[in-house]
């Protein structure tokens, strides 16, 4: 097996088509099968998901309310950790089809560390985030 990744940048474009392929039908097993088996996750909703049972759980609960996604991931600096992992950081620029037919966007920050394990390209660490209004010194 080759747990090398060549170039990061397309192996960061394949991690992106594959979340667009299982999006493009909300299929929460289909996108919780591109994480590791212990991967961490905060998404767009409250809550911290381990593991990839806990990340599936994460996406069964938009059920009924996205019917269809779309990433495009923008302004990323890419860091390579070493021969078969890299983080990637900037933004992800969301489309979605909600039950019931309405579109939405959303622009969040990302932050994604990518391994490749049995040949295969996973998530290991996925973080997304608004960009606050203002500086969070605990203030309101």
């Amino acid at each position: 097996m080759n747990n090398q990744i060549t170039d990061c940048a397309p192996a960061l474009a394949s991690v992106q088509d594959a979340w667009n392929a299982a999006a493009k039908v909300w299929n929460p097993q289909a996108l919780a099968a591109l994480y590791l088996e212990d991967a961490l996750f905060y998404g767009g909703r409250a809550g911290h998901s381990v593991g990839s049972d806990a990340i599936r759980t994460y996406f069964d609960s938009y059920e009924g309310v996205i019917k269809s996604a779309h990433l495009t991931l923008i302004e990323q600096e890419i860091l390579r950790l070493d021969g078969g992992s890299f983080v990637a950081q900037g933004y992800g620029d969301f489309s979605f089809v909600l039950e019931g037919g309405a579109s939405t966007k959303s622009i969040m920050r990302t932050t994604l560390i990518i391994v490749k394990q049995d040949d295969r390209l996973k998530i290991r660490l996925h973080h997304f985030s608004v960009t606050p209004d203002v500086p969070p010194l605990g203030q309101s």
